[in-house]
């Protein structure tokens, strides 16, 4: 038997991970917003990248968990005999 899932379980898992690489890219790289679009929401204090990691924090989770709610509904799908 192999399992069968959906398509919003793939995006969600992605959409999760997506947020915590850009946590750990605010971890590393303070001042990333300043440097890849060249405004300076913050005054260069990276207040605004951390509010904006906060809030990838808070969906990732939701992120993984509603991926994990849908892997619970997964349907399991009986290999076809040859």
């Amino acid at each position: 038997m192999r399992m069968k899932t959906s398509l919003r379980f793939w995006v969600e898992l992605v959409m999760g991970t997506v947020s915590l690489i850009m946590l750990a890219v605010t971890s590393l790289w303070l001042q990333w917003i300043e440097t890849v679009f060249g405004l300076a929401p913050d005054a260069e204090s990276g207040e605004t990248e951390w509010d904006l990691t906060a809030g990838l924090c808070i969906f990732a989770a939701v992120m993984f968990v509603a991926a994990r709610l849908e892997w619970r509904r997964t349907i399991v799908v009986p290999r076809s005999a040859n």
